[in-house]
């Protein structure tokens, strides 16, 4: 492209190039039209002063007279002198020239070309270069005596406009203004509207930025003033669920959840917006593009945290774990010094009753825990939360209608993954306060499990008893950043995952259900 000139020098060369050929057809038409016009007026004319000739008395006594035909030319030449006809010819009736400026015409058939002149009737057309009028000359008793034909010779090409220099100047300097005006404006708003790139700049602008969009690893949404969706790549469109031909259409008719929808129209701002997507927990950015002042519209970038969410869940369960065995180290290590202690002071008696008290204590939990939780992997979590409860000094215990039977492994683990969430996240309400307890209710349903957590604690602000799930904030959200609340967020993923429901109220502290629903199995087809 660059030898061949800039983009707008080739536009403005192609408009110059239309613009003299629309000159070209303007120029014959004008032409052809001054023709027709040369045709009409003329050939009236021409007629006349056939009819004229035709009609004199002398040329119809010399036609009638083969002897006396010498006064044929004065009428002819006399005829053409004040016509300005460029010929005036006289023919007996077949067709031989009796008069004719052209002395080499004389004696020869007259042309008629298409002429009706031999039927009795008048005729005006072109026959060769000329344009005739063919009139005949009827005697008395209506016989055609002889033919007068009037003629003069048709323009050329550009002699139309040589007989009117000025109309056709004019006509060709304003619509020339015009072309190469409007030729000029177009260059200038293209170049303008190109910010000055040339075509082969453009293309590779284009072709970096497909590869930078379907090359990175993180997704890219542009969206317009109107917040519809301009650009999308393709791991943006499969992090958020999108349709294929998402682009071009508003947020709001896309069906996206409320949080989303907030991040993407800018309703929500600040950097690293926590989404959940799709079973997905992504990150989003939104950054608002301006130019002249003016906003035109925002992109938004998108990592999927999934994966390390994954890993941060499942350190935080090892961290769990951890302490809960320092805890359960820690109440051994303490036991074991009161029992020595009592058997250093030979109160064998008393350190056998303690024992026996320990011992009861903690098989009466683990008598109830087992006799009501049939599950395997809900049952050990509760028994290990039962000693991290013991260490912070709150009370942790069961429902007398809990009953939970065996379940298979897909439901064990997302119980596991909501009443290990909702515990801690009740330990941390009840944290530092007297007399605290955590109650829990484990259930099954006709069509699943139901789950109810509730605290002693000082319970959630109406206000943000919503935004606990959709943000991913616990109940300390004000004092913590959004990865704080992450397990709550998950679990209400874990619980709509399955086609059930999470909710909040308060009742003397906060009251947390879950609902998750047994997996439909599919229908079998009958052969």
């Amino acid at each position: 492209m660059g030898g061949k000139g800039s983009l707008a020098r080739q536009l403005l060369g192609w408009h110059l190039s239309l613009v003299f050929a629309l000159l070209g057809c303007v120029t014959a038409y004008s032409v052809i039209q001054s023709n027709h016009n040369f045709v009409t007026h003329e050939g009236r004319a021409l007629l006349s002063v056939a009819e004229n000739v035709a009609a004199v008395p002398g040329v119809r006594e010399s036609l009638s007279d083969p002897v006396n035909r010498d006064p044929l030319p004065s009428f002819a030449e006399s005829a053409r002198s004040l016509s300005g006809a460029d010929f005036v010819i006289i023919a007996d009736p077949d067709r031989t020239v009796l008069t004719s400026p052209d002395p080499a015409q004389l004696r020869t058939r007259l042309p008629l070309g298409e002429s009706t002149v031999t039927h009795g009737r008048s005729w005006v057309g072109e026959v060769g270069d000329s344009l005739v009028a063919h009139v005949p000359v009827l005697g008395d008793r209506g016989e055609v005596l002889g033919i007068v034909a009037a003629g003069k010779a048709t323009p050329g090409f550009f002699e139309g406009l040589a007989n009117r220099p000025a109309d056709a100047l004019a006509l060709l300097g304003i619509a020339l203004v015009l072309g190469v005006t409007g030729s000029l404006l177009l260059s200038w708003r293209v170049k303008r509207q190109t910010l000055g790139l040339e075509p082969r700049e453009i293309t590779g602008l284009v072709e970096h930025r497909e590869a930078l969009l379907h090359g990175i690893k993180e997704g890219v949404v542009a969206l317009d003033q109107q917040h519809r969706i301009t650009l999308v790549n393709d791991h943006a469109r499969e992090l958020l669920a999108l349709p294929d031909d998402c682009v071009g259409t508003a947020v709001n008719d896309l069906g996206v959840g409320g949080r989303l929808r907030d991040v993407l129209t800018g309703q929500a701002s600040g950097d690293d917006q926590i989404v959940l997507r799709a079973g997905r927990v992504l990150v989003l950015n939104r950054m608002p593009v301006h130019r002249d002042g003016r906003e035109l519209g925002a992109v938004v970038t998108l990592r999927d945290r999934t994966e390390l969410a994954a890993l941060r869940e499942e350190l935080a369960a090892t961290s769990r774990t951890t302490d809960t065995l320092r805890a359960q180290a820690h109440e051994f290590s303490n036991r074991m010094h009161t029992i020595a202690g009592l058997i250093e002071l030979g109160e064998y008696d008393e350190a056998r009753n303690y024992v026996n008290r320990v011992n009861r204590v903690s098989g009466e939990w683990h008598d109830t825990v087992s006799a009501r939780v049939q599950d395997t992997a809900v049952a050990a979590l509760l028994i290990a939360k039962s000693s991290l409860a013991a260490e912070q000094g709150v009370g942790l215990r069961l429902t007398d209608d809990s009953y939970l039977p065996e379940t298979d492994e897909r439901m064990s683990a997302d119980l596991v993954t909501v009443v290990g969430n909702l515990v801690d996240n009740a330990l941390d309400a009840v944290r530092g306060a007297s007399e605290a307890w955590i109650e829990i209710d484990v259930r099954e349903r006709d069509d699943g499990v139901s789950v109810v957590v509730r605290d002693s604690g000082p319970g959630v602000a109406p206000e943000i008893a919503t935004e606990v799930f959709t943000h991913g904030f616990t109940t300390k959200a004000a004092e913590h950043d959004g990865d704080r609340g992450l397990g709550l967020a998950l679990t209400r993923q874990t619980c709509h995952r399955r086609g059930g429901r999470v909710e909040l109220r308060n009742d003397g502290g906060a009251v947390f259900t879950a609902v998750l629903p047994y997996e439909k199995a599919p229908e079998r087809v009958l052969p």
